[in-house]
Formats: C-alpha cells, structure tokens, sequence
C-alpha cells in the first residue's frame, strides 16, 4: 500500500441534550446541562480552536441540534452555569480539605478539580459572555468545522404529521441561519430516525446529507450512498469503528483506569475514583490517578489509530479503492460521561493523520468522490434493534398515544387561525408542542432512565400545550421566540 492513499476517516460529534428548566444545583436538579458545558462544549471548543489556529480545516463535522444552541446562548443558563463553575472550584475547595489526611491521591483529585474548575471559569468568563454561537461561528467560517442542523428541537421525526415534520426542519435550520449566519446543508437526524420517503422532504428543505446507522445500509458504510432517486445523501455509521470506542459492554470508557462517572463523593459532588473494576462496588473503588489515566488514552489512540487502519485496508482491498469510515458519537460522550475523551479526542483526530489517513468532515468526504450507488433504505434508527421501538414500544404506548393527539390539537389550532398576523398564544403553543414531542422522554422510559422526569417533563409541555390551545394566555418566557406558527399553516405535507 505504500504510496496509495489508503482511504478516509471522519468523525461525527452530536451536541444534543434535553430542554431543562430550572436546572438545579448539586445534589439536587438536573446538572446535566451545566455539567455537558464544563466537562464537553468547552474543552471541544478549545480543542477546535487550537485546530483552527494552526491552520486545520475540515477537523470534524459537528452537530448541534437547535435547542441546544439556544440553552448556551440564552442569558439564564449562561448565568445558571456561571453559578454552577463557580460552585465547581468552592466544592473542590472543600473536598481538599476533608481530604486534607486522606489518601494523597485524593487530595490530587481535589487540586486537579481546583485547578480545571478555575481554569473553566476563567475560559467563561472571558470567551463565552455572549454565548455559544459567536464562538462556533468562527469555527465555521474558518472551516474547521462542518456544522450540522436538524429539526427545531429533538423529535423522533418518522412519527411526525408529515406538516410538523416539515415545519419542525425548516425552523431548525432557520434558527441555525439566524444564530450563524449560514444554513447547514447537511443534519444530524434525531436518532438517525428514518422513514421512507424522508428524502424527498429533506432536499425540499435544502438538505445535501444526513447520517444513518451502519444497519440501515447492512453494514456497507464505505461510501456515501444517493437515497432513491434523489440527490440527497445518507452517510453510514461504522460499527466495527465505532463500537470500539462506546461499545455497552468493553468500550474504552470501561478501562479501569479511566475516572469512574457513576461513583460520587457526595458531600462534595465530585467523583474522585477510578473505574478500578467493572464489578467493584463503589466503596472499593481506588482513587482515580491522572498519569494512569493518561497512559491509557495514549494506549487507546493507538489503538484507534491501528483499527481505523485496519478497517480501511480491509475496505480498499474490498473495494479496489480508497474508502471511507465514519465514527460518530454524542459530544457529550466526550468529557461529560467519559472524562478522558476530549484528550483521547485530540490524540486521534492529530494521529491519524500523522499515520497516513485523511481526515475530513461529510462534505469533504463527499468532495472527494466518496458516493457510491443509490440505496433504498429501510424505516430505521440507531436505537436498539435498529428499528423504531425505542420510541413507539410498549413502554412508551402512553406517550405515543399523547404525541398524537398533541400533534390533531396543534394543527387543528393552527388551521382555525384567522387573519395573517402573528398570534403570541399560537407561537407559544407551536414551541411548547415541539418540545414535549422530543424523542427523549421516550428514550429515557425505553430505557429506564430517568423514567419520572421524563415522564413529568412530556406531561408539563402537553398540559401547557393544551391550556393554550383552549385560550390562556402566554407566558413571555419560550426556548424560540421567533418560532412563528403562521409557517405552520403554510406546510403542504
């Protein structure tokens, strides 16, 4: 193979959590998305950075789903997760002085938390005042970045009216625009849903691409694939690569010497251990060691770097040709459940190349010739089994049922408007009904997640849906202030 290029690796990063409101603190709320900001978005955003000075392009393509982009730009959370950085660094400040005659591994633990919780402060406070958007823009325009949009919030789109389904895409990549400058031409569909048919409204909407799992296209990933008769292009998630990294049962994260995410120091909230053993209760667990750690992620680049090689040799030897991997990940993956992620992140996306493997995004990938014969892909997801049940199985029947009589009432109300100016009360309804149709509620009762305040938040977005439908009065506070319902009535389906 020497002197033939080998073939193509992109990775695919999907910054996506929840709605939150009223967030909470430590031990009590929902830290998720103050915890996904300080451990996840900001190292990736230094990361990228660092790239983008020295001159890299197409480093990795990047989705962030739109209501995630207006929780880090939105005032409130910008304010909550200053709170809660600041909290950070004073519960690190405790935990060294309970563990003042502790282990001294410990007492590093707390010193390295000092340390990253200032540093996050002092990152914040200077770069991040007006949000996320100002920052990924420039990633943006200096190409280091392929963004990817997706609907207005996080719905599972094949159980959509085919007139929310539009309307939720065309808002989501509108909200992108406005907050960007630039419209995405490919997405991230919310857990890769699909249903047949699917392409016709994304190249309506301007779409070019979007990522589907490995099963849907029976594992032939090597090559971008035109979806039917259309020009629109699916990308397939390798497995074998993927796997490797985030697989349930022996994924990376999994090695005993990575930081433990689910053991907690309570008293002071942080989590001072290592992984130690997969079966070692909590209380057995040894504290967590950073030079350990780091020899791991070092061994586990090389490692990705070697399968990644691998797999491409198998695929050109297959195929006659370079071809393509794509590996693609939840960003939160990456520094929030695994802690060494954003330097194993870095490690790979700067080895790979150095081992004689491009690195590129999906449209670079595409650019470069990776598009293979047409397909005709099946109703798909990359939930379990590959199919839809995750989000419309037996133990979501309640919440299925609810979505679509949410999705008759909306319409309905949309349809009976009269007049061509905007109604505040029909605008709140069409944010409100997004919202409590995202496919995380469903997710996190599939899944045993959670299951109360999932269940709790479907039911407070329905229950405002409904008042509104029959008249309240709008509260001032909505996620998407310039979500106008009037599009709505002008969807064809």
């Amino acid at each position: 193979m020497t002197g033939q290029k080998l073939g193509t690796f992109c990775m695919v990063l999907h910054s996506h959590l929840p709605w939150l409101a009223g967030h909470g603190t430590w031990p009590v709320g929902e830290e998720w998305l103050y915890q996904a900001w300080a451990h996840s978005y900001l190292p990736l955003v230094r990361m990228l950075e660092r790239f983008a000075a020295e001159g890299r392009e197409d480093v990795l393509t990047l989705g962030v789903t739109p209501v995630l982009a207006a929780q880090l730009d939105d005032p409130y959370s910008l304010r909550g997760a200053h709170d809660w950085l600041g909290n950070w660094s004073v519960r690190a400040q405790y935990a060294a002085n309970r563990w003042r005659s502790a282990d001294p591994l410990l007492r590093e633990v707390a010193a390295a938390e000092y340390r990253d919780a200032e540093h996050a402060l002092e990152d914040f406070e200077t770069r991040w005042r007006h949000g996320f958007s100002p920052l990924l823009r420039r990633l943006v325009d200096a190409r280091a970045v392929e963004l990817l949009g997706g609907p207005v919030t996080h719905p599972f789109q094949p159980l959509l009216d085919p007139r929310l389904r539009e309307f939720a895409l065309r808002s989501g990549l509108a909200d992108t625009t406005l907050r960007l400058g630039s419209t995405p031409e490919g997405i991230w569909a919310p857990e890769c849903g699909y249903s047949p048919g699917m392409e016709a409204g994304y190249a309506a909407a301007g779409v070019r691409r979007f990522l589907v799992d490995g099963p849907a296209l029976h594992g032939d990933t090597a090559a971008a694939r035109p979806v039917g008769d259309s020009d629109v292009l699916c990308f397939g998630r390798d497995l074998e690569v993927a796997y490797r990294v985030w697989s349930p049962k022996s994924g990376y994260p999994g090695d005993p010497a990575y930081r433990d995410f689910h053991t907690f120091d309570h008293p002071s909230g942080l989590k001072p251990s290592r992984v130690t053993g997969k079966t070692v209760p909590p209380g057995e667990k040894k504290p967590y060691e950073p030079q350990r750690a780091a020899r791991a992620v070092d061994k586990h680049v090389a490692d990705f770097v070697d399968l990644v090689r691998s797999r491409l040799t198998e695929l050109r030897e297959r195929h006659g040709k370079p071809s393509l991997v794509v590996a693609a990940y939840d960003t939160e993956l990456y520094g929030h459940w695994w802690h060494e992620g954003p330097a194993w992140l870095e490690g790979v996306l700067r080895a790979l190349p150095e081992a004689g493997i491009e690195v590129t995004t999906l449209r670079g990938a595409a650019e470069s010739g990776h598009v293979g014969a047409p397909v005709e892909l099946p109703a798909s997801s990359w939930g379990s089994g590959k199919d839809w049940r995750v989000w419309e199985g037996g133990k979501v029947a309640d919440i299925v049922e609810a979505n679509e009589k949410l999705q008759h009432v909306l319409l309905s109300a949309v349809d009976d408007q009269s007049g061509e100016f905007r109604d505040p009360r029909l605008d709140r309804l069409a944010s409100e009904a997004m919202l409590a149709l995202a496919s995380d509620w469903a997710f996190m009762v599939s899944k045993d997640s959670a299951v109360d305040y999932a269940q709790r938040r479907a039911a407070v977005h329905t229950e405002r849906c409904y008042a509104l439908a029959a008249g309240a009065d709008p509260h001032t506070d909505t996620v998407f202030g310039h979500l106008d319902a009037r599009e709505l009535a002008r969807t064809g389906g």
